[in-house]
């Protein structure tokens, strides 16, 4: 078994596989359900966001885990993120997060987008006339004031591209810890680990398997005739490929099942090494295609993004 934690730039550890939380459209109690689940099959790593709508039940599941003795909260490793309403603010918004969560403190809290939307904006797909300019210097120092508060251990960015990584690096006085992005055998980010291996900057990998289920989500990627090849010869599942193929690149891998048989095929892909062709192979073989493509967040009225290569830097 490969190991499962790796060190981040502000001196913590990450556990490599972690587990999505995404229910905005679930029962409160299938999510507590689940998480609790995860804590037994010996999950530490947790991801959520304000935008989600599972920090309550998040919060809940663990403070119960920790109650009852299944877990001490130092074992744990606990993500949150920044969504674009809240740039003005974001202390005011990890204390929320945080009274939400009922915890003194989160282990990495992220920046979700670089996208600033009006005050009141609580949907995520904001309308056209939602969008204020982005000004990210003043978003990162609110950042680095959560952390000098003590409200989260680290502080990171998600959905950042190189030129905007870049950008921030210029300015900041605490470099981000992680960029969190879609990662997977059919959009494998290159360029972008290149650059954040140079600055020590962790990639954490959303949809790793492709995010089949999700509304937005595809089966491309675990229906891909030769990750399935690569399934069979091992004994594994097409999701524990294309996990193990993320961890072979030193991402932390996030993958969001409230199954529980699932939560145990992902759990076992720490436990599967792909050979040193086999990652060639897909890395070379597989045609790229990305699926969060964030639409959403591009239109002529206030959005700063006029196109789709405007917001990923033409990396798309």
């Amino acid at each position: 078994m490969r190991n499962n934690q790796v060190r981040l730039n502000n001196g913590t550890t990450i556990p490599l596989l972690g587990m999505g939380t995404y229910s905005f459209e679930n029962d409160r109690k299938i999510t507590e359900h689940a998480i609790q689940a995860a804590l037994k099959m010996g999950y530490r790593h947790f991801d959520t966001a304000q935008i989600y709508g599972s920090e309550a039940a998040l919060g809940n599941a663990l403070n119960d885990a920790i109650s009852n003795g299944v877990v001490r909260r130092e074992e744990l490793f606990v993500t949150s993120k920044l969504w674009g309403s809240h740039h003005h603010d974001p202390v005011s918004a990890l204390q929320k997060t945080l009274k939400c969560m009922g915890m003194e403190y989160i282990d990495m809290y992220l920046v979700h987008w670089p996208v600033r939307l009006k005050p009141w904006v609580c949907d995520p797909i904001p309308e056209e006339d939602e969008f204020e300019p982005l000004c990210l210097d003043v978003t990162w120092f609110g950042m680095e004031k959560c952390l000098e508060m003590g409200l989260c251990k680290g502080i990171g960015v998600s959905n950042f591209s190189c030129k905007k990584l870049q950008n921030l690096l210029d300015f900041a006085s605490v470099p981000p810890a992680i960029n969190q992005v879609e990662m997977h055998p059919m959009w494998r980010q290159r360029k972008l680990r290149d650059l954040c291996r140079d600055h020590n900057i962790h990639v954490s990998a959303y949809s790793p398997i492709g995010a089949p289920g999700n509304f937005w989500g595809s089966t491309a990627v675990i229906e891909n005739p030769l990750i399935k090849s690569m399934a069979l010869k091992h004994g594994a599942t097409p999701a524990q490929v294309a996990l193990s193929w993320g961890l072979s690149k030193g991402a932390s891998v996030i993958a969001k099942s409230f199954n529980l048989e699932r939560l145990k095929e992902n759990k076992g892909a720490l436990e599967l090494r792909l050979e040193d062709d086999e990652i060639l192979e897909i890395d070379s073989k597989l045609k790229e295609m990305k699926i969060m493509r964030g639409d959403v967040y591009v239109n002529d009225a206030t959005s700063p993004y006029k196109t789709i290569q405007e917001l990923w830097d033409d990396e798309i």
